[in-house]
């Protein structure tokens, strides 16, 4: 099982069941292919909600056709703790601080001094600097056949609907016809997994969750690759996906 607060890997036969679902649901071609998406290339929701027509396939100039290409190439500005485009931006607020003892001997000193002198003395001219995530930029191939056919579908409705595409039309868009917000496709993959699939402790993550454990555990690529597709700067962030998933501790307890 998933450790508290992760995202749960799926099973096979779950993944297979997801989809099945998803085809009797409203808008089933939009769906298949977000979740195709996050489950074949390991995009996290912000990613996914940001990504642009010019991002997976190259229109004529009319912008009534299309061709898929080989590689999605994700810019750095969509991942993970960037802003872009303004629509990804969150605010944050400090719960706690923490200083060097070098450094929090200093700022006394500085306090000392501002308040012999009468000074106004504010705390948060003291916080230190907030460290920013700059993201990672990767590129992704698209070979995996599933994902081809979904968003070849997708696009394919959209423009038999009439809409005329541009390559920084977003690639998936509600039903008002605007972008997803991260938070709101978030919560649109969720239902998906949980309220539709009635997958315990699924969330948006487990796409992402699943392919990564997948690559290190049945297809026994080094963290280096997972890494790679994952996007971690750190690789000590991939190694978290090594532990093994459920299906194997399953097998493990079942004939004890």
């Amino acid at each position: 099982m998933p450790k508290s607060g992760q995202a749960r890997v799926l099973t096979p036969k779950q993944r297979e069941h997801l989809f099945e679902i998803i085809r009797q649901h409203r808008h089933p071609e939009k769906n298949t292919a977000i979740m195709q998406v996050s489950f074949k290339l390991g995009l996290r929701a912000q990613e996914i909600a940001l990504l642009q027509v010019k991002e997976v396939a190259r229109l004529n100039k009319t912008g009534t056709d299309f061709q898929l290409l080989e590689i999605i190439s994700l810019p750095a500005a969509y991942t993970k703790g960037a802003d872009a485009m303004n629509r990804s931006k969150s605010h944050y607020h400090r719960k706690s601080i923490s200083f060097d003892m070098d450094s929090f001997n200093k700022i006394v000193k500085q306090i000392e001094r501002l308040s012999k002198s009468g000074a106004d003395i504010n705390p948060e001219d003291f916080y230190p600097p907030v460290k920013k995530h700059k993201g990672k930029s990767r590129d992704l191939p698209m070979v995996d056949t599933e994902l081809r056919i979904a968003l070849q579908e997708y696009l394919h409705l959209r423009l038999t609907k009439g809409e005329k595409l541009k390559p920084s039309s977003p690639l998936f868009v509600t039903q008002k016809g605007g972008p997803y917000s991260p938070n709101t496709l978030q919560e649109h993959m969720a239902l998906m997994l949980r309220d539709w699939a009635g997958i315990e402790k699924a969330s948006s993550h487990s796409g992402r969750r699943s392919l990564i454990t997948n690559v290190i555990h049945k297809q026994k690529k080094s963290v280096k690759v997972a890494q790679k597709i994952a996007g971690h700067v750190n690789p000590s962030t991939t190694i978290i996906y090594e532990e093994p998933p459920e299906e194997i501790l399953e097998e493990a307890l079942k004939n004890l």
